[in-house]
């Protein structure tokens, strides 16, 4: 299913909430974006997608090249930096659970990495995201009692998945309440 106009990727996520924390250049991103960066561990962007993120979000006027700066080993690097827009709409997304549990390995994860870089309390998030799964969990139980054949085995599988996620969140709810 295509986005909206509206939607932003993973990558883009990360890319805005990089740059929030603080103005910087396509390269610099990549870097922090590679597989073995600091946020490229949660999920990784190659650097011709990094520049592409910076060109919808610029587009969406969710960041704005704020400055240039002199490169050693090539054309001038354009400094990027939040808009106000750019700001708001990231704050709700940190607040925002995932609608899917498919989407918690990577949009959960980096909004909890990003909470985490920002020193931001992130039991608001996971209490909303656990009650979001827990209520899931009541209708996959439901759907997968009245199923049989492969739409059991579906079910089923969906069930343990969204189960494992609550029991993820309350991990780390108990985590944040050891940490007080």
């Amino acid at each position: 299913m295509p986005r909206t106009r509206e939607q932003l990727t993973a990558g883009e996520w990360a890319v805005l909430a990089l740059i929030r924390e603080e103005p910087a250049h396509g390269f610099a991103l990549a870097r922090a974006l590679e597989p073995e960066g600091a946020v490229g561990r949660v999920w990784a962007l190659r650097r011709p997608l990094v520049y592409r993120a910076l060109e919808t979000l610029e587009r969406m006027q969710l960041v704005e090249a704020v400055d240039t700066i002199p490169s050693r080993s090539g054309p001038r690097r354009t400094i990027f930096a939040t808009t106000p827009s750019g700001k708001r709409r990231l704050a709700q997304w940190l607040r925002e659970p995932v609608s899917h549990v498919r989407d918690a390995r990577s949009l959960l994860m980096l909004k909890l990495l990003f909470l985490t870089r920002r020193d931001a309390d992130p039991r608001r998030l996971l209490v909303a995201q656990r009650d979001q799964f827990s209520s899931l969990v009541a209708s996959l139980s439901a759907a997968a009692r009245a199923a049989d054949g492969f739409e059991y085995a579906l079910l089923i599988w969906r069930l343990e998945a969204t189960t494992a996620a609550v029991r993820f969140t309350e991990a780390m709810l108990a985590q944040e309440a050891r940490a007080e």
